[in-house]
């Protein structure tokens, strides 16, 4: 195995794990990148940049990282909030008029984030055409009504986020979410992350594609060989489950060049592990001496439980703090203080504020599981070893 980058002393055990992931578990292309402390000690990648491809994983390789793109979004709310320009107490009805209709007047902006605004599924589900022109998903959501009573419970906002987050920062702000992540995130921190890849960035990024399973599942979360209720969810057209994931029908083609330049808060953002991990280093801490995108206060808003339990869309329990995931057996991070955000088949970015612990993993071999993926799981295990 061709592993290029670098490691630091004391995290070998990280390198070692990547290669069995590409031995071992099926891996054809992916990268990992660890920040501690502000400072870069593992930057690795392997494999080709195409699943399906024979062309190397390049030092630039960026892939899309489907439900990763969400902290990213999340992330853009809570610095709008430290700014003062949300009220995360505030109902998003006072930024966004439209969205009031159908019972939604008490729906407020930290329920967006913590997927507890009952909006999960539309009734009519969007074409990949609608989904991508960055008004027709908006104006479905504010005309429908809520599958159940906002504040109460909370279900995984699969695709709607997309329209929820991006509308909201849209209208406080009059910058598409995919702008302001450009220049108030990716710009100052010098990160190669795209929610809407510009044009001249298309050569980099590798084309996703399903790989075989391993023969079994490590770590927690949601099985590849899962309980029967969540195969039964998964399966009935009419659950939420797969109504929210198939908010947009038929579901778009993610190596489709419109797909990638569109502007999807939930689902497209494009990254290197690298910037993913960076970008988590900097809602912990100084990264190289440049900016933080987190205050305390806004750190602790971050990873503080706004949701727990039975999660009326992925079946089973999940807890969410305001837009990232907490660590738990649903989706296993480095500890108990950990939040971030997986994407459905592989890819994931963290932080563990305890050890100063960023965490970036990028990869082009989608899988069936939607939160712990062996592959990052055993990379996880690795920089636990390390420390």
């Amino acid at each position: 195995m061709d592993v290029r980058g670098t490691v630091a002393d004391g995290f070998e055990a990280v390198e070692d794990a990547f290669v069995r992931n590409f031995q071992q578990r099926g891996e054809r292309g992916a990268a990992v990148a660890v920040y501690r402390h502000g400072r870069k000690v593992v930057d690795l990648w392997a494999g080709t940049r195409d699943v399906d491809g024979r062309e190397p994983w390049a030092v630039d390789t960026a892939q899309v990282v489907r439900s990763a793109t969400k902290g990213v979004a999340a992330a853009v709310v809570l610095v709008l909030h430290q700014r003062g320009q949300i009220d995360l107490d505030a109902p998003v009805g006072t930024y966004w008029p439209e969205f009031k209709a159908a019972g939604k007047e008490r729906v407020l902006v930290r329920h967006l984030l913590s997927h507890r605004a009952g909006l999960p599924v539309l009734d009519r589900p969007l074409t990949p055409l609608e989904a991508e022109d960055g008004a027709s998903g908006p104006a479905a959501l504010a005309a429908q009504a809520p599958a159940w009573e906002p504040g109460t419970d909370h279900g995984y906002h699969a695709q709607t986020y997309s329209w929820l987050l991006g509308e909201l920062v849209h209208r406080v702000t009059g910058r598409t979410m995919g702008r302001w992540v450009a220049e108030e995130i990716a710009r100052p921190l010098g990160l190669d992350l795209w929610i809407g890849l510009p044009g001249d960035e298309a050569h980099r990024v590798g084309r996703l594609g399903p790989v075989a399973e391993p023969e079994t599942a490590q770590g927690g979360g949601l099985k590849l060989r899962p309980k029967r209720s969540v195969a039964e969810a998964y399966r009935d057209p009419e659950s939420l489950t797969r109504r929210a994931f198939e908010a947009i029908d038929p579901l778009p083609d993610e190596n489709d060049a419109a797909y990638r330049a569109a502007e999807l808060a939930a689902s497209n953002g494009i990254s290197t592990a690298r910037a993913l991990a960076r970008f988590y280093a900097a809602t912990i801490g100084e990264v190289d001496g440049g900016p933080r995108l987190f205050a305390p206060a806004t750190l602790t808003l971050a990873r503080t439980e706004e949701s727990a339990g039975p999660d009326r869309v992925l079946v089973v329990s999940t807890r969410f703090g305001l837009g990232f995931m907490l660590h738990g057996p649903a989706s296993p991070l480095l500890g108990p203080g950990s939040f971030g955000h997986p994407g459905r088949g592989g890819s994931l970015g963290f932080a563990d504020p305890g050890s100063g612990v960023a965490f970036g993993y990028t990869t082009n071999g989608m899988r069936k599981g939607v939160t712990a993926d062996p592959r990052a799981q055993a990379l996880i295990r690795a920089v636990r070893s390390a420390l």
